[in-house]
């Protein structure tokens, strides 16, 4: 069955970095869109990053020239390396995997709903 386990998060100051990891197992890794969501306390669960097989990646405008996605086919893992984080950035950030996937691994439209697969979770907090 599909797994996802995050790895990496942990406590920064503003300012800071950090990446977080993925590995996923239990299907065809490249045919498939990978993105990152985050969820803070009392908030909707939002986007953050996603990347087709090919390496092509969309970002939610918040972390735009911060943040940076990135995959690896061959390991089945998928990454996400934050920089000049902000306290607002504090919340759990979870690993997903698209519902469809293709031989090309296209992205489907970045929203929650296109996105059937989820890690347990990895806790990035921000302090200023």
């Amino acid at each position: 069955q599909v797994q996802l386990v995050e790895s990496g998060g942990g406590s920064v100051q503003a300012g800071g970095s950090l990446r977080l990891s993925c590995a996923a197992s239990g299907y065809t890794y490249s045919h498939y869109c990978m993105g990152w969501f985050r969820q803070a306390p009392g908030k909707d669960r939002e986007g953050v990053a996603a990347i087709d097989s090919a390496g092509s990646t969309s970002y939610a405008d918040s972390v735009k020239g911060r943040f940076t996605i990135s995959r690896d086919n061959a390991k089945n893992t998928l990454s996400l390396q934050m920089s000049s984080l902000k306290p607002e950035d504090t919340a759990m950030y979870y690993c997903a995997r698209a519902f469809l996937g293709s031989s090309g691994g296209f992205c489907p439209a970045f929203i929650r709903a296109n996105f059937g697969y989820w890690g347990q979770g990895t806790q990035v907090t921000v302090s200023s």
